[in-house]
């Protein structure tokens, strides 16, 4: 199995790329299909193998490009029950700040947020509290729910331990200065419940959508 970060405006993506098959975590920003495509057409891939794009939650930086890039690899979109309405009616929620400079910074976004549209897609497959197995698409995981940084993010855990959590944790400046839990978040007493449920299941490690990869004993150690 491979792993392919995807780097899509602020978003970090990820492909997935199994024995016989492959899926896409997050989309980026809108109008990044083409930066999107040159990253495939660099590693040699086929946008027509990707059989599933997971959404880990609705924010506009996770969900901007999903209706161009569905269109370019006929993938299925799967997104949580909670937030599949805004996808599907383009809204533009915005998760509070939970640390001082998470809520500074979630002031001057706001500000950017009437110039952002996001193109509307239909959700396939709604996701719900239970976990969703990806072994039809010949990926060895799951998607779990985790809510907390919004109440309809899940996480892609692997066999191998390999933890794709949306903004469930960051890792790159300006958003934190280390890894760590999120800035933002609706409720973070559930973001850390969601870590202990992630550990319990055997992450070992973190693939955020904000910054790079660490290992999943730093989460561990916040949560002391």
């Amino acid at each position: 199995m491979r792993i392919y970060p995807v780097k899509l405006g602020i978003s970090r993506c990820y492909l997935i790329q199994g024995e016989k098959g492959m899926i896409l975590i997050d989309c980026g920003p809108p109008k990044k299909v083409r930066a999107f495509l040159a990253v495939l057409d660099k590693l040699s891939l086929n946008p027509a193998e990707i059989k599933l794009i997971t959404l880990t939650h609705g924010h506009w930086d996770h969900i901007g490009s999903a209706v161009v890039i569905k269109n370019v690899t006929g993938a299925q979109i799967a997104l949580h029950r909670e937030e599949k309405e805004w996808l599907e009616k383009s809204l533009k929620p915005m998760p509070p700040g939970v640390t001082g400079w998470g809520r500074v910074l979630a002031r001057i976004l706001a500000i950017s947020l009437p110039w952002i549209h996001i193109p509307a897609a239909e959700v396939d497959i709604v996701l719900d509290d239970r976990e969703f197995p990806l072994s039809g698409y010949g990926i060895p995981g799951r998607i779990i729910p985790t809510p907390g940084h919004s109440r309809g993010s899940v996480s892609v855990l692997l066999d191998t331990g390999d933890a794709f959590v949306g903004d469930l944790a960051m890792n790159v400046l300006p958003l934190c200065l280390r890894p760590g839990l999120p800035i933002f978040a609706e409720n973070i007493e559930q973001v850390r419940e969601s870590w202990k449920r992630l550990l319990g299941e055997g992450a070992k490690k973190v693939y955020p959508a904000h910054g790079r990869p660490f290992p999943a004993d730093v989460i561990r150690k916040v949560l002391q």
